[in-house]
């Protein structure tokens, strides 16, 4: 597995909307456990291959409260089917967005279709922070931030505050 470099905002790429995936081959279970590696080594809690430059519609998780059980799910081609009328408010971060956080509101709940790492179809209902997660991260595969649900003033702070620590850190002389 490689940990692979994460491209933060204002790149791009992070708009484009993701292509679904035809065949889960050993080149998708690899991108899928680099992106694993990947997420685990920011560290985060979910990860969309967009992130890493990628254009396909793949998102690893790992949710699990206990800091030494890892419990990972990949998310294959994931369609949210239901959402509840009843919010909840998260305060979320995004590791293509770094050092920054929003509390951001979405459907409390949600139903998710899509294939696992195996391409078996299978749909889970998901609620609290998985909700919030899996919400965030298909928003990604759609070309979406987080920082799009915020007011523009609020959203154009925090992209400023990520370019500015952007080029202070490649301006370091060794």
């Amino acid at each position: 597995m490689t940990v692979r470099r994460i491209i933060t905002v204002p790149d791009p790429i992070l708009r484009k909307k993701s292509e679904s995936v035809n065949d889960i081959d050993k080149d998708i279970k690899k991108l899928m456990n680099d992106m694993l590696e990947t997420m685990y080594d920011a560290p985060g809690i979910g990860l969309a291959a967009i992130q890493i430059g990628i254009p396909k519609r793949i998102v690893v998780m790992d949710v699990s409260k206990e800091p030494n059980k890892k419990e990972p799910i990949y998310f294959v081609n994931p369609q949210i089917t239901w959402k509840s009328d009843t919010k909840a408010s998260y305060e979320e971060g995004c590791l293509s967005i770094p050092n920054q956080f929003a509390k951001i509101e979405r459907p409390e709940k949600c139903n998710i279709k899509y294939l696992d790492y195996h391409g078996t179809e299978k749909e889970i209902k998901a609620e609290g922070l998985l909700a919030t997660c899996i919400q965030h991260e298909i928003d990604h595969l759609n070309g979406i931030l987080f920082i799009d649900h915020l007011s523009k003033l609020k959203k154009n702070i925090i992209i400023k505050k990520v370019s500015k620590n952007k080029k202070e850190l490649e301006r370091i002389v060794v």
